[in-house]
């Protein structure tokens, strides 16, 4: 599946002078909800007036950066930042409420310092980078979970929860969206699984090709 940038919406916005949203122009690049949405940068100083920006645009353009300004304050019911609303998102009634990949084989790096770690350890492991509420990582759910039974006791199988320490995973795990799997090399390097098929097959030959390990 293709995937498109604001900065690519905003110039089509432009070619094809589609109306956009009013505050835009008053440095909100996404709405929450009207009590609870700030402008990025609180300041307002980037705007999108006239299918021009003013200002700074760059901190409207990073990955779901944006979301940064939707439902300050609250939480969802796991404690995790708000960032969605959760309606459009399928499986939403169980999103916020659980985790994915529990009760599986899939360990779990819960910090950045453990992900870290996990690099510096020597030992090979291959990593998902996800977010509970994006349903394409809802979507391998299954998938990764039986790729993860397949590997016990050859090559450890971990999630990373990335949403809410996106500066790290996207300096340190190559994650520009989600999900993104990568492979830990012995070395500490990180190479990610370029591929949208993530089923049990192509995740075996990924880790195989990368490592020589899991037939």
């Amino acid at each position: 599946m293709q995937s498109y940038s604001l900065l690519d919406f905003t110039g089509y916005a432009r070619e094809y002078k589609i109306p956009h949203h009013p505050l835009h122009a008053k440095g909100y690049p996404s709405i929450g909800d009207a009590k609870d949405t700030i402008p990025i940068p609180e300041d307002g100083s980037t705007r999108y007036v006239d299918f021009k920006f003013e200002g700074d645009y760059t901190p409207w353009l990073d990955y779901a950066c944006e979301r940064k300004g939707r439902f300050v304050g609250l939480a969802n019911k796991d404690g995790s930042t708000k960032t969605e609303c959760g309606i459009h998102v399928a499986g939403a009634e169980k999103t916020f409420d659980r985790d994915l990949w529990e009760d599986t084989n899939v360990k779990n790096l819960q910090t950045s310092d453990e992900a870290s770690a996990l690099k510096s350890s020597g030992k090979p492991a291959i990593v998902a980078v996800y977010a509970p509420w994006c349903q394409f990582c809802q979507a391998m759910e299954d998938d990764f979970a039986a790729f993860a039974k397949e590997m016990d006791g050859t090559l450890d199988v971990y999630k990373l929860r990335g949403d809410e320490i996106r500066d790290y995973v996207t300096k340190e795990y190559n994650t520009n969206s989600f999900p993104t799997i990568n492979i830990v090399k012995e070395d500490g390097s990180v190479v990610k699984y370029e591929s949208e098929d993530r089923s049990v097959d192509a995740l075996k030959k990924f880790a195989n090709d990368q490592l020589s390990v899991a037939a």
